[in-house]
């Protein structure tokens, strides 16, 4: 049978290759197009006149002029409404909207009338912020988000996905949680689909820079889109396509913790070529968020190239390519644990040979190489073919400390020293007909992936407790790899292609005020197991006109796979007799399971002022993928439990720019409940009892509010955010789970274990890093809180006595996995920019000026702590950032 299936996907390789091979092909890769020309009354062209396009929602705005023979064009703009304008000295302006929903090309004749007549359009107020979409998303534009005060320089696109959209849960390093998943999420660039993890500590994110707008679905896509589909990044990058005379900007920062950045961008071309580069690099004393609130040996840096070439080779054929790399490299930062060996390693920070260990220095690699290729062709005014090839390559090094005794942890951190060398490297073709005709809107399409994966890494004890031969639990075949007596490193190779075929096509049905979207997608899954799913997906949306109301409903079925990352190592690391004694197994294979997403929502406008958008969603997954960890190392892998139950809303308030104001507000609410048992991959963390849990990523409540400001179009401006996180399930801590939960008894008074949840002591680092105290006791580096429990070693605090302003800690017989878990603290973050975008007033060549300061407050608070995936991390302490630009 698995034979069977790899023959088909192979042919249906070949089939689709040879198809865009015989029809040409070529695309407009991730937007569309608007071209038309100009008439006078008498049917003449008009030439030098103004037409200008606005969203006025995503803050896009484009102006262009038409040419002698009174014709202009956009090239390269995203799928959404617009409001047009046209304007010609001696000629009244003419109003019109008009709609890009696909590659095909949107053609507009105008005819202007004579300045006086009495003849005139008039827009019905509101009609233009709604759009009759079954899919509920979020746009943002470059001039909305190039005011956003960010708070990652090195995931920047990914702070700007979490402020901007509603449903995302913000974690540490660049993770967002998209509607109640772990990194569920992909990108479509140009549309070149990328699935694969986007977080510093796994890949190299395109830059922002580089990005012209984007659209954020926030799952129940159309069918076009498979893989990760919690949230869909549809990426339109900038083209220098139409821009004939040499725009750009050179810009320089300098910030807290040493952070530095210098980059620059060009846009040129003419009407049927351009290019588009940018490049960057970053150095930072602060690359990563840390364990620690203040930051040990956390340096980074990160370089990184983009380049986009346009060309039109005749009237129907056109060129688009993409070329990226990014090199970032940065070192694992340091608890005061692991910055001071004696603190915690009893042997007084000697190794075995006697010598000093010293600090631990485990630092990291990550190169990304992309290419991706297309070719489009209009076969008709009604039809565009597509054919694209990509390349994305991940190359993932982690490099041990010196002294691999360095590498040393706390009894319930790190027991082992371990490098890796990692490869994923995702190749593929894609090819689509859109067709415009009447009330139908079809897209047919395929996409061939097959992604390599290879997997190393070496990995040895370093704890002596941990596998000591006097212990009852001494395991023989762990005995050689044992570092602390005599041991050397064990080795671990694997190596696999992860091959998908999905084949789709929708049709966006419009008629009177309703709208439809039909589309059905098959994907074919051949890697360590098999899968086949057809997933037909169904929007529906209807336009209450006269009050601009906009009630919509959409269900989508989707094949959920699990991740690549390390996918080898839990697939067969139950078979390796010394992986399977490091880490509890489940000898099974992460099969691929399905999802069944509802979405029911509307959108108002509130006169020409605002628009609410929002949905109520429902997600049903059978087999719902989370990640572990390899025992107490960084290496992370994807795990299955039996099924998952995500409820939740997500809203996003916008308001236009009124008198030089702009807002948004998103908020949401996402529950993710996963249901045991465990079902594949290594290590069982949670759910043990059976009974439903909480993933690390749920979280009740959150908000973003940025509002801007420019009162003057040639003037300062200021942009400001307000972040709210309810907080997310905090993961080892004090009272949580087993006996724990029930606390302890002497003499009458009630006792919290100072302990996490597998029994093992907290450190004093890590009572300090929650926020623990115990009365007037507060938790230090080196100073433990608690009283000795008569009998035992076990360090505990009466319930009365015992708080922390880091955690929410449920007191003694009220925890419970499901319903009340213990979760980080509720933060308030507040970050503003004021900028001038033009300080000496220049028309030609423009200095520009901003300053940012990021969690104004200086707000203490976590991310996470000792979380089964990342462990423990603190947010940005108050940062100061000073730019300064010059444009051209």
């Amino acid at each position: 049978m698995l034979a069977f299936y790899r023959k088909s996907l192979h042919a249906a390789f070949i089939s689709v290759f040879c198809l865009a091979l015989g029809l040409y092909a070529y695309a407009q890769s991730g937007g569309g197009s608007i071209s038309g020309t100009v008439l006078d009354p008498s049917g003449a062209v008009v030439p030098n006149g103004t037409v200008q396009i606005h969203n006025p929602v995503s803050a896009f705005d484009r102006s262009t002029t038409t040419d002698s023979s009174g014709k202009f064009s956009f090239p390269n703009v995203p799928f959404n409404p617009y409001h047009m304008t046209v304007t010609a000295a001696g000629f009244a302006q003419n109003a019109q909207d008009v709609e890009v929903r696909s590659a095909v090309p949107v053609n507009v004749k105008v005819s202007l009338t004579v300045a006086g007549s009495s003849s005139s359009v008039t827009v019905e107020a509101g009609a233009d912020l709604v759009e009759n979409d079954p899919t509920g998303h979020t746009d943002v534009d470059r001039a909305l988000f190039n005011k956003i005060p960010l708070e990652s320089q090195s995931s920047s696109l990914s702070s700007l996905v979490t402020l901007a959209s509603p449903g995302v849960a913000a974690d540490s390093n660049g993770l967002f949680h998209g509607l109640g998943d772990h990194a569920s999420n992909s990108f479509s660039v140009d549309g070149q689909p990328i699935t694969d993890q986007q977080s510093k500590v796994f890949s190299n994110q395109i830059p922002v820079d580089s990005v012209a707008s984007l659209e954020v679905i926030p799952g129940a896509p159309p069918a076009e889109y498979g893989g990760k589909t919690s949230l869909v990044i549809v990426a339109t990058t900038r083209s220098g396509q139409g821009v004939t005379t040499p725009h750009g900007s050179v810009n320089a920062s300098y910030g807290s913790f040493g952070s530095s950045n210098v980059g620059f961008d060009l846009s040129y071309g003419g009407a049927k070529w351009g290019n588009f580069i940018s490049a960057n690099g970053l150095n930072s004393g602060r690359f990563l968020d840390p364990p620690e609130f203040a930051v040990l040996h956390d340096k980074g840096n990160e370089e990184n190239i983009f380049d986009r070439v346009d060309y039109q080779v005749s009237a129907a054929d056109s060129i688009h390519v993409n070329f990226g790399f990014t090199r970032s490299w940065f070192q694992t930062p340091n608890s005061f644990d692991t910055q001071d060996a004696t603190a915690w390693s009893g042997t007084g920070g000697l190794d075995p040979n006697g010598n000093l260990v010293g600090p631990a220095d485990q630092r990291s690699k990550i190169q990304t190489f992309n290419i991706a290729p297309s070719w489009t062709r209009v076969i008709s005014p009604s039809a565009v073919f597509t054919f694209g090839a990509f390349v994305r390559r991940d190359t993932f090094n982690y490099y041990p400390s010196n002294n691999p005794f360095a590498d040393l942890g706390p009894p319930n951190l790190q027991q082992e020293t371990i490098s890796q060398n990692r490869t994923l490297a995702n190749t593929g073709l894609r090819s689509d007909v859109s067709y415009v005709k009447g009330i139908h809107n079809v897209k047919v399409g395929a996409v061939y992936q097959q992604t390599f994966l290879t997997e190393d890494f070496k990995l040895g004890i370093v704890d002596p407790s941990l596998n000591d031969p006097a212990s009852p639990s001494f395991n023989p075949i762990l005995a050689p790899f044992d570092l602390t007596r005599g041991g050397s490193l064990f080795p671990f190779h694997g190596h696999t292609d992860v091959k998908e075929l999905a084949l789709y096509i929708q049709d966006t049905i419009t008629k009177g005020n309703w709208s439809a979207n039909l589309g059905i997608r098959g994907d074919l899954y051949n890697g360590l197991t098999v899968a086949r799913q057809a997933e037909p997906r169904v929007g529906v949306a209807y336009n209450i006109k006269r009050t601009n109301t906009v009630l919509r409903a959409s269900y989508a079925r989707t094949l959920e796979t699990p991740f690549n990352e390390n996918l080898i190592l839990s697939s067969i690391g139950c078979q390796s007799a010394v992986i399977s004694a490091l880490i509890p197994c489940v000898n099974a294979p992460l099969d691929p399971g399905y999802r069944n997403d509802f979405h029911a929502g509307l959108q108002q406008a509130i006169g020409r002022y605002a628009v609410v958008s929002g949905d109520y969603i429902w997600k049903y997954t059978h087999t719902g993928y989370d990640f572990s960890t390899l025992a107490a190392t960084p290496i992370f892998f994807p795990i299955g439990w039996h099924n998952s139950k995500i409820p939740g809303y997500a809203v996003r308030v916008s308001v236009p720019e009124f008198h030089g104001l702009t807002a948004l507000v998103v908020f949401s609410s996402v529950a993710a409940r996963f249901f045991p048992p465990q079902t594949s991959g290594l290590g069982v963390t949670v759910g043990q009892s059976g009974l439903p849990f909480r993933i690390d990523h749920d979280e009740k409540f959150n908000q973003t509010t940025h509002v801007q400001y420019q009162p003057w179009k040639r003037g300062p401006w200021v942009g400001f955010n307000w972040r709210y996180d309810s907080g997310l399930v905090a993961g080892q801590t004090p009272c949580f789970g087993g006996n724990c939960a029930q606390g302890i008894t002497v003499g009458g008074i009630n006792f919290i274990s100072l302990t996490d949840s597998f029994g093992t002591p907290l450190t004093a680092d890590q009572e300090f890093q929650s926020g623990l105290f115990c009365g007037s006791q507060r938790a230090t580096p080196s100073t433990l809180i608690g009283f000795s429990i008569p009998g035992t070693a076990v360090l505990a605090c009466p319930v009365s006595q015992f708080g922390s302003t880091l955690l929410n800690v449920p007191k003694p017989n009220t925890e419970n996995d499901d319903k009340n878990p213990p979760r980080i603290a509720a933060r308030h973050l507040f970050d503003i920019a004021i900028g001038h975008d033009n300080i000496f007033h220049g028309e030609r060549y423009k200095w520009s000026a901003r300053f940012s300061v990021i969690n104004l407050t200086n707000k203490y608070a976590l991310y996470n702590f000792l979380s089964t995936f990342s462990g423990t991390h603190y947010v940005t302490p108050r940062t100061f950032t000073a730019e300064l630009g010059f444009h051209f």
